[in-house]
């Protein structure tokens, strides 16, 4: 069914105008027409016994005029053009309004302005007494780094320092602090172990009581002293790949010691240039207030990251710090404790050793200069591998070492093997040392053809005796290490 005469809503001149109701009931029966298929117009079936009454038609067009004029009513009800034309949508019924008025302005609300900074706050966990510590595992989770503001402070037992911005303190124990570079690793799995501080960070020690100096404690002041103070961790940090070194260590020249002042007060430093594998070079950095027992530790640190390191030793603030007293607990020690010298009539700095086999005999020397008397002290001497040392998988310098006992020459390792055995001296070569009380111990030393010509360490040492058959740390009570030339 097609409109014979379509009018638009507004009567253009085509006709009349058609009114709502027209419109409406127009468009009704258009629809009820177009419901009408072919299967509605097949002939009726022939009639089969008595005819039935038809229902009044008007039974089936009450609803559509119904329908109709509700609808009608409808549109009456509203404002403006009675017929919308067909091509334009209605408007949204959140847009019909019976008073319009200006669209407001969002005003933002809890938004933080993209110029404010965050106020630098102590992200550290303030510590007094030994006693009143929190254990690490309680104040700290071990999942993840604690991120910390920018230039912010940090206390570990109240020592203060700057944490350079983008960088990040992670707890590591009661008595030491990793700060991380930015460029550090971004797994937290990773980033909180102290293994994982070299090279990454900056590893920052405080001591509260004299018995955490004991047991192999690491660092210390003993060693800023020595030769090897950097040997204590077992992987060789080299910057994006550090790896635990097939051939162990070695100095690369002599360390270099300073005395820098931080915050009015005398700090030791001592740097060392340290070679893992071959080709494999790093520096190893260490500060030391002996009086406050107070250490920071640069392992490996990528150059670019020096300045961040430099602003972390320079805030270092102790006024906080109850450092331990080494008088309090009579079993202390620390590195006056007992002062070492190697007699340079016998084996100076830089003399030459030939590895022709020709002995070389020499003396070191060892005094107690702190308060506490020890009743065993076990002397130690030995050399450390260079570039020059036989052996690939385990270089070890060959040739002798012989110490001299009761007027008889006992031979001893003269290297560093894959073990301790260097470090199981004869009962027979302890001795008591009393505060002031020195003693000197006889050494002679040849080398081997298969010795290469270089720079070889020769380290002594003041010990307490190793336990054999156990893995318990080294107790050195002091140290001394000179470079020997090797020559062919």
């Amino acid at each position: 069914m097609t409109d014979k005469f379509p009018r638009s809503g507004g009567g253009d001149g085509d006709g009349p105008a058609e009114t709502p109701m027209e419109r409406l009931l127009r468009e009704a029966m258009n629809a009820r027409a177009s419901m009408v298929n072919a299967h509605d117009l097949r002939p009726a079936a022939p009639p089969k016994g008595r005819i039935r009454r038809l229902r009044p038609v008007y039974l089936t067009t009450a609803p559509i005029l119904a329908l109709a004029a509700s609808l009608a009513i409808g549109v009456l009800a509203i404002h403006g053009d009675p017929v919308a034309k067909q091509d334009v949508p209605p408007p949204p019924a959140a847009s019909i309004t019976t008073s319009p008025s200006p669209t407001a302005t969002p005003t933002p609300t809890d938004t933080p302005s993209p110029t404010a900074a965050p106020t630098p706050t102590d992200t550290g966990t303030p510590t007094g007494d030994a006693e009143t510590d929190v254990p690490l595992a309680d104040a700290t989770p071990s999942s993840s780094p604690t991120a910390t503001s920018p230039a912010s402070s940090y206390t570990l037992r109240g020592v203060k320092f700057k944490v350079p911005a983008g960088w990040k303190a992670v707890p590591v124990s009661a008595d030491r602090v990793c700060v991380l570079s930015p460029g550090a690793p971004t797994d937290p799995q990773q980033n909180w172990k102290q293994a994982q501080c070299e090279p990454y960070g900056v590893l920052v020690v405080a001591y509260n009581s004299p018995d955490e100096l004991e047991g192999g404690a690491w660092p210390t002041t003993a060693d800023l002293a020595s030769a090897s103070g950097w040997g204590h961790q077992p992987n060789c940090p080299i910057w994006g790949r550090p790896y635990f070194p097939t051939n162990g260590y070695s100095s690369v020249g002599a360390p270099v010691r300073t005395k820098p002042t931080v915050a009015g007060k005398t700090i030791d430093k001592t740097q060392w240039n340290v070679g893992c594998n071959a080709g494999d070079t790093f520096t190893a950095q260490l500060w030391g207030m002996s009086s406050d027992q107070v250490f920071v530790v640069a392992n490996g640190l990528k150059e670019d990251y020096q300045a961040g390191l430099t602003t972390i030793v320079n805030s270092l603030d102790v006024s906080g710090h109850k450092a331990p007293s080494p008088t309090s607990t009579p079993t202390a020690a620390t590195s006056k404790d007992i002062a070492v010298a190697i007699d340079a009539s016998g084996l100076g700095a830089g003399q030459q050793v030939s590895t022709s086999g020709t002995p070389v005999t020499f003396t070191v020397t060892y005094r107690n200069t702190g308060q506490k008397a020890y009743a065993q002290v076990q002397p130690l001497v030995y050399t450390k591998d260079y570039p020059g040392s036989p052996g690939e998988a385990l270089p070890i310098n060959a040739g002798k070492l012989e110490r001299q006992d009761a007027g008889s020459w006992v031979q001893i390792p003269l290297s560093v093997g894959g073990g301790m055995d260097y470090a199981m001296v004869d009962k027979a070569a302890w001795f008591s040392l009393a505060p002031g009380e020195s003693r000197k111990v006889t050494y002679r030393m040849s080398l081997d053809p298969a010795d290469g010509p270089g720079e070889m360490p020769l380290v002594a040492q003041a010990t307490l005796p190793y336990p054999p058959g156990t893995l318990a740390p080294l107790t050195v009570l002091g140290e001394v290490s000179q470079v020997v030339k090797v020559v062919k």
